[in-house]
């Protein structure tokens, strides 16, 4: 496990570039596209950098709030696509992949053992079973704090926040390149909201014949989608924020339950390294039952989404005047 002190030297040198611009606390309907990139891409930002300490120290609750926001910064950039693609962009990107691949191993090792200690009712071959998982999840930890403690995560953190802050999308000259800054947040939202879900809904009709891999992208176009409304809930009021909730609720079933089912994917994956000293650790996640129930679930809830009336610009502008 990391030492605090070297972790906090290591949050202290991870510092986000000097912020320029004063920013409004809040999203609204008429505002800027750059304006509101900048404001929802530094509050995940800061939410991944709030959690740097917790998961350096071994935190799985940590670890689990830190890849939500480095995955809500992720969808913003894509959200925002093609205004921030810049030469910087792909550099940006691939670190921040990166970052989401140190993470990931160990909370697939986490979620992993808790499926073990909830199935064990306190056998004694499980526990055995769990001191080898245990082992796994230490030395994967163990590279995982080495990365958040590393020149390279500090590198990420400042290259960035200077991205967002000032890079070069922000300065482009091109009609359309300022066409794209300056359009209203409402009516960009509207449209890529309506594809994603057009998208999303297109493929799930096809979900019980998906394969693991097929079944794993649509959980993150599911994924993408959550996530880009949850980042516009300033922009939701009234009836539009009882209609926001209705499609959330749907989209959160079948998140949790492709979530359910990539983790037994994953489980299955781990559990074959563990073959040697543990050759039945794979088995337990090899439910046929459970997955035709999580199947169902998931396809019940596409199918109420379907039902409900795709998001309008007024939904996202509620009792709002055109601002300058």
């Amino acid at each position: 496990m990391a030492r605090p002190t070297t972790s906090s030297m290591a949050t202290a040198r991870a510092k986000p570039a000097a912020r320029r611009n004063v920013l409004p606390g809040r999203l609204s309907p008429g505002m800027a596209c750059d304006t509101a990139f900048r404001i929802i891409a530094r509050r995940h930002l800061d939410a991944v950098l709030a959690q740097h300490d917790g998961t350096c120290h071994g935190d799985p609750e940590a670890l689990h709030q830190i890849r939500i926001a480095l995955t809500h910064l992720r969808t913003a950039i894509r959200f925002f696509s093609p205004m921030v693609d810049d030469a910087l962009r792909p550099n940006v990107w691939a670190e921040l992949k990166w970052l989401n691949s140190q993470l990931g191993m160990v909370r697939d090792l986490d979620v992993a053992i808790e499926r073990v200690i909830a199935e064990s009712g306190g056998e004694l071959d499980v526990i055995a079973e769990l001191q080898h998982w245990d082992e796994k999840r230490a030395e994967s930890h163990r590279l995982l704090a080495r990365a958040l403690q590393s020149a390279r995560y500090r590198r990420l953190v400042e290259q960035t926040s200077a991205w967002i802050e000032s890079g070069p999308w922000s300065t482009r000259r091109s009609k359309e390149a300022i066409r794209l800054r300056r359009c209203p947040l409402a009516d960009h939202a509207t449209a890529q909201l309506t594809e994603w879900e057009t998208t999303l809904l297109r493929k799930a009709r096809k979900l019980r014949k998906l394969d693991v891999e097929k079944r794993h992208k649509l959980r993150l176009l599911n994924k993408r989608l959550t996530y880009s409304i949850e980042s516009l809930e300033d922009l939701f009021a009234d009836e539009s924020l009882t209609k926001q909730k209705s499609i959330l609720k749907q989209l959160r079933k079948a998140q949790k339950s492709l979530g359910q089912l990539n983790d037994d994917a994953r489980g299955q994956t781990l559990a074959a390294s563990l073959n040697e000293a543990v050759p039945e650790a794979g088995i337990r996640f090899l439910n046929r039952k459970r997955q035709k129930k999580l199947l169902r679930t998931a396809s019940n809830a596409y199918r109420k989404l379907d039902k409900a009336k795709p998001f309008r610009s007024s939904d996202l502008a509620p009792n709002a005047e055109p601002e300058d």
